[in-house]
């Protein structure tokens, strides 16, 4: 019964970390237009309804539109569950596809007590912060699925390790310091919501330092890679990870001085998502779970190791 579902386990994994990404967007689509409030209460959409109503307008699209993408998330994590249960022996696999699942219902709580706290924005910013914590869990069940479940090995030097680690956390805190950046601005997702009260120059030049530090870091790291035998890929994703980096700083400082558009938000928002999307990368990538051989009866050959794990029959 899992085998249509495990066939195509790397396809949804990859579609699960993508809608997680599309979460951000649609979030920030729900605070630009002022729609934050666009459906009043929760979980109801309005006190007599559980969908948007023609009196709720444009708003109340937008903010029920963003509800309505839970329900793929959920459709995906089951999928991706099921497809779980279908590979032999992998029951990281299955937890993984499990802590997805349960992060989604987390969210969207989460979500409602942003609209019953009128989004005030400490509460708006564990709303995105628990999406990035989606994004890590739905990578490392993607990443897993090609992966064996022997203890990792290291591919690079101990101390490019730690370097790899050190820039994950700088990337984590400018993530962080961006989302407090959000609350100190004017798209605070309703005409009438309340900011954090931070200055947001003062902030702003905090989480423009952290940025130099994280593209500094990842820049060494680039360079470090190259300078060691470390694997092609690794190399390729610490490029990919300074690339996506430099762009979303062009972003931000572009928005910064053009007073906020909406659609760089946007873009920054998004940008926000892919830049931890290549950080994760980049640190996957200086380590491998190899495929633990199974054991066989005394006297027989054991079979080679596969590359990968097989779909099996139902």
């Amino acid at each position: 019964m899992f085998r249509p579902f495990t066939a195509v386990l790397r396809p949804l994994a990859l579609a699960s970390l993508v809608a997680n990404v599309a979460l951000i967007v649609t979030g920030a689509a729900v605070r630009l237009t002022d729609s934050g409030l666009g459906c009043p209460t929760w979980p109801k959409c309005t006190d007599g309804s559980y969908t948007t109503t023609s009196a709720m307008g444009v708003h109340g699209v937008i903010e029920f539109g963003n509800r309505m993408l839970t329900f793929v998330l959920v459709a995906l994590a089951i999928a991706c569950f099921l497809g779980a249960l279908g590979r032999p022996r992998r029951r990281s696999l299955v937890r993984l596809s499990i802590a997805v699942g349960l992060g989604i219902p987390m969210q969207g709580v989460i979500g409602g007590i942003t609209v019953l706290t009128h989004l005030n924005p400490w509460v708006v910013g564990l709303h995105f912060l628990l999406s990035i914590a989606l994004i890590t869990v739905a990578y490392a069940f993607w990443r897993r699925i090609d992966e064996g479940d022997a203890a990792p090995v290291l591919l690079v030097p101990a101390p490019l390790r730690a370097l790899g680690v050190l820039t994950t956390l700088a990337s984590l805190a400018v993530v962080a310091v961006g989302v407090v950046v959000t609350g100190s601005g004017p798209h605070s997702g309703d005409r009438g919501a309340k900011r954090n009260g931070l200055d947001p120059a003062a902030i702003s030049q905090v989480h423009a330092d952290l940025v130099f530090l994280l593209i500094g870091l990842s820049v060494a790291l680039w360079f470090a890679l190259r300078a060691v035998p470390a694997p092609a890929a690794a190399v390729r994703a610490a490029g990919v990870l300074v690339i996506v980096e430099l762009s979303q700083g062009l972003i931000g400082f572009v928005q910064y001085f053009t007073h906020l558009p909406v659609i760089l938000v946007a873009a920054h928002m998004l940008g926000a998502g892919l830049v931890w999307w290549a950080t994760l990368g980049a640190l996957w990538s200086l380590r491998e779970r190899p495929v633990v051989a199974e054991s066989t009866p005394a006297g027989q050959t054991p079979a080679p190791a596969p590359s990968k794990d097989p779909v099996p029959a139902a």
